[in-house]
């Protein structure tokens, strides 16, 4: 099952992330919230949940 993470307020934000969970071994979905506002979901297998939390405040918060 996949679970949002994040909200990315831009296209630009949601390939970052994407691209840096994806080098750091994790699988991850991106899709938009809603075409009007550009927002996109960053999902990832709910398994990895924790994993993931810790590198995505690594990469937000650096």
């Amino acid at each position: 099952m996949w679970t949002v993470i994040y909200i990315a307020p831009t296209a630009r934000v949601a390939d970052m992330i994407q691209s840096k969970l994806t080098e750091e071994g994790f699988m991850v979905k991106c899709r938009p919230v809603n075409m009007s506002k550009q927002q996109f979901e960053i999902l990832v297998p709910s398994g990895e949940l924790e994993e993931v939390q810790e590198v995505l405040n690594l990469i937000l918060h650096p």
